[in-house]
């Protein structure tokens, strides 16, 4: 027990070093599970430093749900890694018999002092006492909206449109005569596959909407799923952009995801604009969306944990069904190719010289 709570305030030390050196929000993973240990934490956190200080507490005793969150997380981690299924799960559930002899609850009363927040059952009910600030409003929003009920999403781009084959960015025009077979194609697709309880979002833009024409399931319109507003370059060309803003078009080039549209909007902008819908997203069970390019590099970024610099540039072809699963440790994506030739919009990252131009590093506040 020394050693493990040296271990708890060596790493606690870290914490505060780093955030005094510029970080801003720190997560402190570890099993605070005494009021002992919660004491230290406080006294080191907001005593001595003056930190905000926001524990979460799992409670669950639903026998299935620990039986099924054992097999499907904690065997799949890295502590199981070369261990049978049955071995590891006969392991974790003596872990959690030895975590039951010394744990302590939160308690309102006796740590009245604290800011917490506790979950029952893995959302079944949730206590929030005492949070303080946006940040820790912020988590309470996405903990009450996250589950851990099996579930599939699919993405996809709209069918090639008229615009696409013109090389013309924004705007709100129809399928092209490839994009009406598309969304032929994705109806049936839809239709084979047989999901249960299936619902289609899409954006508010014709081509979308047109998209899903023939899909067999409940639609919903998002205008959060339109495609990036490109200001005053909207429905003009690339090579239009570059003649007539050519500060403009070098500008985004060398900062695609800060870079801001006049009268427009940055990738940045449209993270913040897609929050609802993500938030929304880990509410629901399966959900196709169909919406933009710009828009599904953002959804993909952040259940693909990709950076800023990632973002911008990752490719959603046309005439393409991407399907999302969520998994312990990650999300397992499949490309699913129908067999209907369209037009590739895809912009790579462009070169200076020799050396590639890195947008800078900035953190998706979701």
């Amino acid at each position: 027990m020394r050693i493990r709570t040296q271990c708890a305030i060596d790493a606690l030390t870290d914490v505060i070093a780093w955030l005094e050196t510029g970080g801003e929000v720190a997560v402190f993973d570890a099993t605070n599970s005494t009021i002992d240990r919660r004491k230290m934490i406080h006294e080191m956190v907001v005593d001595k430093m003056g930190y905000k200080l926001f524990f979460v507490e799992s409670v669950c005793d639903d026998p299935s749900i620990i039986e099924q969150n054992i097999m499907e997380v904690k065997v799949n981690s890295p502590d199981y890694q070369d261990m049978n299924r049955e071995a590891a799960l006969q392991d974790f559930l003596q872990r959690i018999m030895h975590y039951e002899e010394r744990y302590e609850a939160l308690n309102e009363e006796s740590e009245a002092a604290l800011s917490f927040m506790r979950i029952y059952n893995t959302g079944e009910k949730v206590l929030v006492h005492k949070h303080e600030g946006h940040i820790q409003a912020r988590i309470v929003y996405y903990l009450m909206n996250i589950h851990i009920v099996p579930r599939t999403i699919y993405l996809t781009r709209h069918g090639e449109s008229e615009h696409n084959l013109q090389g013309i960015i924004g705007g709100d025009s129809s399928l092209s005569e490839r994009g009406q077979l598309y969304s032929q194609a994705l109806g049936k697709f839809i239709a084979q596959q047989d999901i249960p309880g299936l619902r289609i979002w899409t954006s508010w833009l014709k081509r979308t909407i047109q998209t899903v024409a023939t899909c067999p399931a409940p639609q919903e319109r998002w205008k959060a799923l339109n495609e990036i507003d490109a200001g005053i370059c909207e429905e003009m060309t690339y090579e239009q952009i570059a003649e007539k803003y050519p500060d403009d078009f070098s500008a985004r080039d060398c900062a695609k995801f800060t870079y801001r549209y006049p009268r427009g909007e940055s990738y940045e902008d449209l993270v913040a604009r897609l929050e609802p819908v993500i938030m929304e997203l880990e509410r629901q069970g399966n959900v196709l969306v169909v919406s933009h390019q710009a828009v599904l590099r953002c959804l993909l970024a952040y259940f693909l944990d990709k950076s800023a610099d990632e973002l911008p540039y990752l490719q959603v072809p046309l005439h393409t069904i991407i399907k999302l699963t969520p998994v312990a440790y990650g999300c397992k994506m499949e490309m699913i190719k129908l067999p209907i030739d369209a037009v590739d919009t895809h912009r790579p990252k462009p070169k200076v010289g020799s050396e590639l131009v890195i947008p800078p590093m900035l953190a998706l506040l979701l």
